[in-house]
């Protein structure tokens, strides 16, 4: 055996000599991988190829024991730490070029209790795992759109999909986890263990430890709901955008409705004659009754390319989005929270979505307004608590392809929106070339007392390959 070469975490390069190889493996059941070792490449594989980094080393932890191990160890040699779950953020910060990184897979289960509605949750889990395990009793928590992310990551940053509007953010219905702090220290942190940090957590990313499991309060929806696409025409894109303003102002927090604009993909359920044109679309999910009253708007607008809204289980609706983020293209978003829908934001969103360079690419708007806007801004720190909608331009291209014309289109359509912003943003949309005072926009007034947490838990900043927040002081 070798030494290896590692990233420090103050700059500059680690060498682990074999004893200390040796050290780490004795004190981790899980695996520790190195380049030419089985498992590898999935290990440090992530969905964005454009933020695509190499570690020097990978831990797979299979408990919280060895979790705390390999922090520790990374601790007192100084190395450079990272942590992947499900490894689908845009920026990135699953894997710390040339660091030490924690591949959390092999802690992938999920148990339920249905009588006490809780999830039990492994940080490995990705969002299809939760889903299956919970519909099996007819419950669900808020999760995302895209069944392949993983949970830890979109919950810790706040979390948001079709339940959003009925019952507030993913961080707002997380009731407890066991966290891994930078000391080692195996932890509960709820609303009253370890309070402060747990506010933190709801909302405030990576930067205070590793989650060894996560406790997600369920509610009763499914295993039947009413959702899909229906398509128009994108020359008909002021008057859907203007019924889609008119449905989201007075829909019922059952029902959830986005816009998107595209190139029409050469899909089987988009007729041939549509492929390669711009076109218009709403993604609804119902989780309630009444569905067919309260989507009678939708299919008043008439005319549709096609309808595909109707009738199906709640795990395939939370699916159904996956085709359109394979694994392994670029991804480039820039994306602003709304308290509305004026005219002029309608006009330079479709502008922009307009001038879209690739079949890959998309223009969205999310309808996220309800239950979340009823909690105090400081309930737990995730930010933009006003915003009654998230907007945003979807870049992706394959491998190979110049990356600036896509770039360019992001970077033009989002300076078009940004006079109607709250200001505020998503922090799970953030780029890797976003600044700290983007991070600090995505928190709002509680940024700095995120930062005197993270001074509390991470003085010096170990858990510093996110959406970073430095230590105050």
């Amino acid at each position: 055996m070798t030494t290896v070469e590692i990233a420090g975490r103050e700059g500059g390069r680690v060498n682990l000599t074999p004893d200390l190889l040796d050290d780490l493996r004795a004190r981790i059941e899980g695996r520790v991988l190195r380049p030419d070792d089985a498992g590898w490449d999935d290990a440090v594989l992530v969905w964005n190829a454009m933020a695509a980094r190499t570690p020097a080393l990978v831990v797979q932890p299979v408990s919280a024991r060895d979790v705390a191990a390999a922090v520790g160890f990374a601790r007192v040699h100084g190395l450079l730490l990272s942590v992947k779950g499900g490894g689908h953020n845009i920026a990135g910060t699953a894997v710390a070029e040339g660091g030490l990184t924690l591949d959390m897979a092999g802690m992938r289960e999920v148990s339920v209790d249905p009588d006490a509605r809780l999830a039990h949750v492994g940080p490995g889990c990705l969002l299809s795992d939760v889903d299956r395990a919970t519909q099996q009793h007819g419950l669900a928590t808020v999760l995302g759109f895209i069944s392949e992310v993983g949970v830890a990551g979109l919950t810790l940053g706040g979390g948001f999909g079709y339940l959003m509007r009925r019952f507030g953010w993913a961080v707002d219905n997380l009731d407890e986890v066991e966290i891994v702090t930078a000391d080692g220290g195996i932890r509960t942190a709820n609303g009253v263990q370890n309070a402060e940090l747990f506010w933190a957590l709801r909302g405030g990313g990576g930067n205070f430890g590793v989650i060894t499991r996560f406790t997600f309060r369920l509610h009763r929806v499914g295993p039947m709901i009413t959702g899909g696409l229906i398509l128009w025409d994108a020359d008909r894109a002021g008057e859907i955008l203007a019924g889609y303003r008119e449905l989201t102002g007075t829909a019922p927090r059952e029902l959830t409705a986005a816009v998107v604009m595209r190139i029409a993909p050469p899909a089987p359920f988009i007729p041939a004659p549509w492929h390669g044109r711009h076109i218009i679309a709403m993604l609804v999910c119902h989780s309630g009754p009444n569905a067919d009253a309260d989507l009678a708007p939708v299919r008043a607008l008439g005319d549709p390319i096609a309808d595909l809204i109707t009738e199906k289980p709640y795990v395939e609706q939370q699916s159904m989005m996956d085709g359109t983020e394979p694994k392994g293209e670029h991804y480039y978003w820039k994306t602003e929270h709304l308290l509305g829908l004026p005219d002029g934001f309608l006009a330079a969103f479709r502008a922009g979505a307009l001038k879209v360079p690739t079949v890959c690419s998309e223009s969205v708007i999310f309808h996220i307004g309800g239950a979340a806007n009823e909690r105090a801004d400081d309930d737990g720190a995730v930010g933009n608590r006003d915003s009654r909608y998230i907007t945003g331009f979807a870049g992706a291209w394959p491998a190979g392809t110049a990356p600036d014309t896509h770039r360019a289109w992001v970077r033009e359509s989002w300076a078009r929106i940004r006079p109607f912003s709250t200001g505020g943003n998503y922090v799970n949309f953030q780029l890797a070339e976003d600044d700290t005072a983007r991070t600090a926009d995505a928190y709002g007034k509680n940024f700095e007392r995120l930062r005197r947490v993270k001074a509390d838990y991470d003085p010096h900043n170990l858990f510093r390959v996110n959406r970073n927040i430095a230590p105050a002081g």
